[in-house]
């Protein structure tokens, strides 16, 4: 299933119903007086956030949405029925704004009862409301109001505990795979992550934490270069953020450096509340380098870098390095959710 995670709509709750002029004609009852009933209320349209899905690409071909309007008063002081309400399920981490003003209607970020997004009309009112002492026969009634309606932008944010940052072919793929038991595709060239992968990281029993891993961020991502700026918005609710760096130095000694710099640059230029949560640096592909040199190749890019927080070495290939990795993720998560 192809990996949607924006999405336009247009909704509209249901019109009221309107109320009607009737009077009461039965058999030797003259006069019998108004009895012309409401209209029912139009039914109103609700979000609610699923399990069950991942992308909004539902939303794709289906983007028309409305619920039922209430049915017209009757005589003998009948109410017309209520239209029904319309309630469409979302992935959780669905974000819902007015398209026009950009205004918030609903950030579903759990499994609540259903949201209301556009309230339904409210019924007209029969000729039977408008009798009086002074007026025995009114001819008047209202119509119902109508509908909200909304021109919509759905933009899903997946909700993930850690986010794993880095350019393309750090390993982030390889990483979530040798952690959790997602399988999101691995090759030896760039972009093989098109869209993000989510991975559920067990430690222990009853305790676990979502990974998100992301397309990679390449120079001039903040431009739209590459692909994975179209999907760093997915990494603005995680607690925590990987930056996977490839030791291997290839062409230049300074390789693995630049291209941490260049990874911190585009993300700052992208949102600064993302660039000052908190990050954790990851080296990754230690079994390609010797023992012997391990020591300081990792001294000299954190020295480049001029890191200041959490360094871990690890190989996701084959898993050296990422239990104590996970452990001290896990230990970071509880400790953060008790303050």
């Amino acid at each position: 299933m192809k990996f949607i995670d924006e999405a336009n709509i247009y909704v509209k709750a249901g019109n009221g119903g309107n109320g009607i002029v009737s009077f009461r004609r039965e058999k030797y009852i003259p006069m019998g007086g108004p009895d012309g009933g409401d209209g029912g209320d139009g039914g109103s349209v609700y979000v609610v956030g699923s399990n069950d899905l991942n992308t909004l690409s539902d939303f794709r071909h289906t983007r028309r949405f409305v619920a039922k309007r209430g049915a017209n008063g009757q005589g003998k002081n009948k109410t017309g029925a209520m239209g029904s309400d319309l309630t469409m399920e979302v992935p959780l981490g669905t974000i819902i704004t007015t398209r026009d003003q950009g205004e918030l209607i609903a950030d579903v970020a759990s499994l609540s009862d259903p949201i209301l997004i556009a309230r339904g009309g409210f019924h007209g009112l029969g000729n039977t409301r408008y009798k009086s002492s002074t007026n025995r026969s009114p001819r008047q009634c209202s119509t119902g109001s109508a509908g909200e309606e909304f021109d919509l932008k759905l933009e899903l944010k997946v909700i993930a505990d850690v986010g794993l940052l880095g350019m393309p072919n750090a390993g982030k793929s390889t990483l979530i795979r040798s952690v959790s038991a997602a399988r999101p595709k691995v090759a030896d060239y760039p972009f093989t992550t098109l869209h993000p992968n989510l991975g559920v990281v067990s430690v222990a029993k009853h305790r676990s934490f979502v990974v998100a891993d992301i397309p990679g961020l390449i120079e001039g991502a903040a431009d739209g270069v590459g692909l994975g700026i179209q999907f760093l918005k997915h990494l603005q609710r995680t607690g925590l953020l990987l930056h996977i760096i490839d030791v291997m130095p290839g062409e230049s000694e300074d390789v693995p450096v630049l291209s941490a710099q260049k990874i911190l640059n585009e993300l700052k230029r992208y949102d600064e509340s993302l660039f000052q949560k908190p990050r954790w640096l990851v080296l990754n592909k230690l079994d390609l380098v010797a023992e012997s040199e391990r020591g300081s190749l990792v001294d000299e890019i954190v020295a480049g870098l001029k890191w200041k927080g959490p360094v871990y070495s690890i190989s996701a290939i084959n898993g050296e390095g990422t239990d104590v990795l996970c452990h001290d993720i896990m230990t970071f998560l509880e400790s953060n959710e008790s303050e």
